[in-house]
């Protein structure tokens, strides 16, 4: 019967109807209110869901089948880049960095040979100074291929001494793949063509936390590879600088007052020396904060051996740029003397011995009394070490025209702890030391005629 009533319709009239009922649809689809009628709501909604199911179908095939010509065609990774033309050579860097983000099973080495041959292509390719390889696409893709292959977490540590022998150092063993990922990341940052202000949308404050972080490795060559990293990015993004300097300042609040346990520490603070150096005059508060903060709370932690050298560095730099300073780290060296480790005396006086050597007379006038009492301790030091230290300073012409300046406030103390010690200490050679130094002074008091009077 449907069948007979349908053959009675004409097709013309079937074709106008669906005619207008697509017209209906695009007018339902416009900003103007809805109809309340319910045969109309009824329409409206079944017009709807066709529009939609079409609009779907058609973005699914375009995916699928991409046109000719456009960026969305691949490219397969294992090509070589002297086998494609100079327009497609970017394509295929982004698709051989894609490949790279995927981990390859070390039991199976031509896998692994793969992927490593893979990167030393991408790195000759960065090498050759393509300006092409840093458009913004290509520096998501190089950020994002970094980020797979180093961004990890480190298990934390338990039952390590505060000093690493080199034989106990810790080698990543799959180190030959990081070192071609951190070969790739350094050439491709000194590129002249990286535009810092289209890369810091890849390389923004997230990604060089995580790369901070890698500090905490246990593989040394990780670390000396982390700090070029470092040196580059500080020197080539002006716009981080400040945001560098802040994260580096609370890695070293974390690890003085949390942690007590940082294997980059010494690291961190070579690069922190050379920031120092570009700091302009005056010494902005922000910079003296850094110093106050988190430079001079680094004597604290017992692992100081392990980067006393650095931080000697870093403390030297700002006293030469603000001489104002050297009385306020010998202040708090005095604060923070170590009563009961002879080794972090030894490297207390030196370091104090290079401040000394900067400080001006005003200042030194601040501290001259509290130090040489703590100086005259140090002479009569039980330990050998600590009180060879202590006469050495005399060896020092800048620290004995401070001693003479001062002499009323100095010469007492030091005389006073060098007669205990030709009377009384154990060791002969300490004991010899000190009538040399007192055959000094006898020496200049004759010169200069001066009162050597007793505390």
């Amino acid at each position: 019967m449907l069948k007979q009533i349908l053959s009675k319709i004409p097709r013309k009239s079937l074709k106008s109807d669906s005619q207008d009922l697509l017209r209906n649809n695009n007018k339902d689809n416009d900003d103007s209110p809805a109809n309340t009628g319910n045969g109309m709501q009824f329409t409206n909604s079944c017009s709807v869901i066709g529009s939609r199911h079409l609009n779907v179908v058609k973005r699914v095939s375009s995916a699928i089948f991409p046109t000719g010509g456009g960026e969305r065609e691949t490219i397969s990774p294992h090509l070589s880049f002297k086998d494609v033309s100079n327009g497609e050579k970017l394509r295929l860097f982004i698709s051989k960095l894609n490949f790279c983000c995927s981990m390859y099973d070390s039991t199976d080495p031509n896998k692994k040979d793969l992927k490593s041959q893979m990167l030393i292509d991408l790195n000759d390719y960065v090498t050759s100074g393509s300006a092409k390889c840093t458009t913004e696409p290509a520096i998501a893709a190089v950020c994002r291929m970094c980020a797979f292959n180093l961004f990890r977490d480190f298990p934390p540590k338990y039952g390590r001494g505060d000093f690493v022998d080199e034989e106990e150092q810790f080698f990543y063993p799959a180190w030959h793949h990081l070192q071609l990922v951190y070969d790739l990341f350094l050439h491709y940052l000194s590129l002249s063509s990286l535009d810092p202000k289209v890369a810091k949308k890849s390389i923004d404050h997230s990604f060089i936390t995580k790369l901070l972080n890698l500090f905490e490795s246990d593989d040394p060559r990780e670390r000396e590879f982390l700090k070029s990293v470092l040196h580059r990015l500080y020197g080539k993004f002006m716009t981080h600088r400040p945001f560098i300097r802040k994260a580096m300042s609370h890695s070293f609040y974390r690890f003085v007052f949390e942690t007590q346990r940082h294997n980059g520490i010494a690291e961190l603070l070579e690069v922190f020396g050379s920031v120092i150096t570009g700091f302009a005059l005056p010494l902005k508060e922000e910079h003296k904060s850094i110093f106050s903060r988190a430079l001079i709370p680094l004597h604290k932690p017992k692992s100081l051996g392990v980067y006393h050298q650095q931080l000697t560095y870093c403390i030297v730099q700002f006293v030469k740029k603000e001489q104002s300073l050297a009385s306020e780290v010998i202040t708090r060296l005095l604060r923070y003397w170590p009563l009961t480790n002879s080794q972090k005396e030894v490297m207390f006086i030196g370091e104090i011995e290079e401040v000394l050597e900067m400080i001006s007379f005003s200042e030194f006038e601040k501290i001259a009394t509290p130090l040489f009492r703590r100086i005259g301790s140090c002479l009569n030091s039980f330990h050998f070490q600590v009180a060879e230290r202590a006469h050495l300073l005399w060896g020092n012409e800048s620290v004995l025209k401070l001693i003479m300046h001062a002499k009323h406030a100095t010469v007492p103390i030091v005389l006073s702890a060098l007669e205990r010690n030709s009377q009384n200490h154990w060791s002969k050679a300490i004991r010899n030391q000190s009538l040399n130094i007192i055959k000094v002074f006898h020496e200049m008091e004759k010169e200069a005629k001066i009162d050597m009077g007793t505390p």
